[in-house]
């Protein structure tokens, strides 16, 4: 595929015919095939007469895509075309990218998942399948034969975002928004499903289901097989970041830790998450004039998303203003089911992981509790007084008037951060909240909102906390720069650079964050400063200065464009 230096001049040698070039989604152009190349790969009468531009046929698709009424059929068709033709896939994404993306990946990505067994047509990536594990080098190696892979996007599907164990769902959205937005070739990532089985009991008890219909493995046996395949990769592809999606509470954090000064290994739902969530608040901090290390921070929802949120923000306090791990901690209040997290919840209640975070019980002897001694959020506001309310429980409507409310009376510009997705799981709308505080609220959520009005009738942009304003970018800038491993300090590097792009840095009534249709002028200013960090401290793979890699992150970026095909029976494709 071509690269955003050669443009449509690069030629490309290619051994496909007939048949098989029309059936190659990397290779096929459809119409856009010229007179000499339908000559040439015996396409002449496989083909209507007319040659077609790759815009006539972005034309022609989004008029189909048109008469598509639900986002679910939409993202069919989309699922369809990537299927056919990869470059008429990604250009028209490219055209409409704020239109497209809600409906490639999510909210609408998550439906189509929930019925992968039911929309199935054909094989997009690899299936690692617990019963076949003892083929699985073999099965590694024939997919990766013959390609040069920078990117495996892996999944076991235990935590899809909003609806939870779906056994088989893989990854395949999360990598296209890689190439979409960011710009690695699509041919050079693989998407992979670690199936382990499922406790989706509905799943297990559908003829259809294409995954492996046993109870989801644990223990011993579950770690051999990751590991496993986190070797092959290590051995095999040894360049390559390897992106870890939708793995479950108790295992997420578990494997980020075991694998990141091994590998280049990234967790999108612990990472990306928290460093989106770090950039809004680095914008809403730069409207407020205050510092970082001066916020008190509840975060409502303490699963992988919330952990990893108040994780990358308490690094960050870290990194940038010299607290230690102990004071920048005291900074958090993390609540989940049980309630504010507090250091007499034993084993049972609280994650290991999260225990650095738990308050002393001492503090709250006097706050009222619930019937089952629990403190609720009310009276954690109440009493702590937050700067930042932070939701990320899926649980709707969890922050109420008398919440909000309660946090407006302790700060003048109250940072809320309703970020569960689907819009239907948000924890308040941001309509209700900018009415409550009087306007004085700084919003962001995890899936689109309309503008809101600020009682002045002046019109408040709600920003998209979403990860493909980050994750596209902290990736590509770890490929690019062949880092050894993602290190904290590029991940905070890339999220300064994103906040310093925020719109709210100008106009205070505008978005925290800016705007999905910029995520590819975004994310490249991401790349650039991650793969700088890594320049800097000394892991990069590649021998460049730093002054150079604005220009060769540039000459490495793909874009969709149809390169010239020349047959040849000993070509590389």
């Amino acid at each position: 595929m071509a690269s955003t230096a050669a443009k449509v001049k690069q030629v490309f040698r290619v051994r496909l015919r007939g048949e098989a070039i029309l059936t190659s989604p990397l290779w096929n152009k459809g119409t856009a095939f010229t007179i000499e190349e339908r000559k040439a790969f015996g396409l002449t009468a496989r083909l209507p007469y007319r040659v077609n531009t790759l815009d006539e046929q972005c034309q022609r698709a989004y008029d189909q895509l048109q008469t598509r009424d639900t986002p679910i059929r939409k993202n069919s068709f989309m699922q369809s075309m990537k299927e056919q033709n990869m470059v008429l896939y990604y250009e028209l994404l490219r055209r409409h990218l704020k239109e497209l993306v809600p409906i490639i990946y999510t909210p609408t990505e998550g439906d189509a998942i929930a019925n992968y067994s039911h929309l199935y047509r054909r094989s997009e990536g690899l299936y690692l399948t617990f019963p076949n594990q003892d083929s699985m080098e073999e099965d590694f190696l024939e997919q990766i034969k013959g390609r040069n892979i920078d990117l495996i996007v892996c999944s076991d599907a235990e935590a899809i975002l909003g609806i939870g164990d779906q056994g088989v769902g893989i990854s395949a959205a999360k990598a296209a928004l890689y190439s979409l937005i960011a710009g690695i070739n699509p041919s050079r990532f693989i998407p992979v499903i670690l199936d382990v089985g499922t406790d989706n009991d509905t799943l297990r008890n559908d003829d259809l289901y294409v995954g492996w219909p046993e109870k989801r493995l644990r223990g011993e046996a579950y770690d051999k097989f990751i590991d496993k395949f986190v070797q092959l990769v290590r051995k095999h592809l040894p360049h390559s970041l390897l992106h870890f999606e939708d793995f479950g509470t108790s295992n997420a954090h578990r494997l980020l830790d075991l694998y990141r000064d091994q590998h280049a290994v990234f967790n999108d739902d612990i990472q990306g998450t928290g460093a989106v969530t770090l950039a809004c608040i680095m914008s809403a901090i730069g409207v407020t004039k205050s510092d970082l290390s001066d916020q008190r921070i509840v975060v409502y929802g303490a699963g992988s998303a919330g952990h990893g949120i108040a994780t990358q923000i308490r690094d960050a306090m870290v990194t940038v203003h010299n607290l230690s791990r102990e004071e920048a901690n005291k900074r958090f209040y993390m609540l989940d089911r049980y309630g504010l997290i507090k250091e007499s919840l034993g084993p049972e209640k609280i994650r290991e992981s999260l225990r650095e975070f738990a308050r002393a019980d001492s503090e709250w002897q006097d706050v009222k509790t619930n019937d089952k001694g629990e403190v609720e959020l009310l009276e954690v506001v109440r009493k702590a007084r937050p700067t930042v309310l932070i939701g990320c429980s899926t649980r709707a409507g969890a922050f109420t008037e008398a919440v909000i409310k309660e946090m407006a009376k302790g700060v003048e510009r109250p940072i809320i951060l309703p970020l569960s997705n689907p819009s239907r799981l948000v924890e308040v709308d941001p309509r209700d909240a900018n009415e409550w505080t009087g306007g004085k609220a700084l919003l962001a959520t995890g899936s689109p909102f309309p503008p809101t009005k600020n009682p002045n009738g002046k019109e408040y942009i709600i920003a998209e906390c979403n990860n493909a304003l980050i994750y596209p970018g902290l990736g590509f800038g770890a490929v690019i720069s062949q880092a050894r491993k993602l290190t904290d300090n590029m991940i905070i590097a890339g999220t300064q650079r994103l906040a310093s792009l925020s719109p709210a840095l100008k106009d205070p009534d505008n978005a925290l964050l800016p705007d999905m249709a910029d995520a590819p002028k975004v994310n490249y200013e991401v790349a650039v400063a991650v793969a700088e960090q890594a320049i800097e401290e000394g892991i990069a793979g590649v021998r460049w200065k730093k002054e150079e890699v604005r220009v060769k992150l540039r000459e490495k970026q793909w874009e969709p464009v149809y390169g010239t095909y020349v047959y040849d029976p000993e070509g590389d494709a």
